[in-house]
């Protein structure tokens, strides 16, 4: 059985909806001022619409990140160096990463929402465990490298959302020093794996 094409309208309200809750969440002081009321109105639809839709705000948020990450995503799933998968790791990890903070920095207050709402565990998350499965399959195609499971969590806890607005937000501190601290950090975690083995 196929899977049911969306409505015409309803493609334009789900366009409408994340034009202007990324306009929300850009300009916001924090993510949980953005309510479903605010992005109903920003958008030109009914409460009602983004609940059908999305169920809560927390799938809005996800629906939205998902859809802003769809490019990264891709590339790494399948696209060229360095982030497809033909990339050799030592390359590939370091990429990843840069990737991951470079989406969050434009992606900040988004992000913020994301992974730092709900109450449930960010670890768990689907948008998570994608990303650790991938740091952790390119780290353990690294010869003699022990545990790419720590490690892919350790890596990512350097660009958590949270981090990341502090760095970026509190600190100012700019997204060409962040993303060089990142790969020095990277680099120092990868040669003494390589090191070791």
């Amino acid at each position: 059985m196929s899977e049911r094409k969306p409505r015409k309208d309803a493609a334009r309200n789900r366009v409408a909806v994340f034009a202007a809750a990324d306009e929300l969440f850009a300009r916001c002081e924090s993510p949980d001022a953005v309510t479903m009321a605010d992005i109903a109105a920003a958008a030109g639809v009914g409460k009602a619409t983004l609940f059908r839709a999305f169920g809560d705000r927390a799938g809005l948020i996800r629906a939205l990140y998902e859809a802003r990450l769809a490019p990264v995503r891709s590339a790494a799933d399948e696209g060229p160096p360095p982030l497809g998968p033909a990339t050799p790791p030592l390359l590939r990890v370091p990429a990843l990463l840069d990737a991951l903070l470079c989406f969050k920095l434009d992606n900040r207050h988004l992000a913020l929402a994301l992974e730092g709402g709900s109450g449930a565990s960010p670890y768990r998350a689907e948008h998570y465990e994608w990303w650790h499965g991938l740091l952790r399959g390119a780290l353990e195609e690294i010869p003699g490298f022990a545990d790419g499971d720590f490690t892919a969590h350790a890596l990512l806890a350097a660009v958590r959302a949270d981090l990341v607005e502090h760095l970026a937000g509190q600190e100012r501190t700019s997204r060409e020093q962040l993303r060089a601290q990142l790969a020095a950090f990277t680099a120092g975690v990868l040669g003494s794996a390589a090191a070791r083995s």
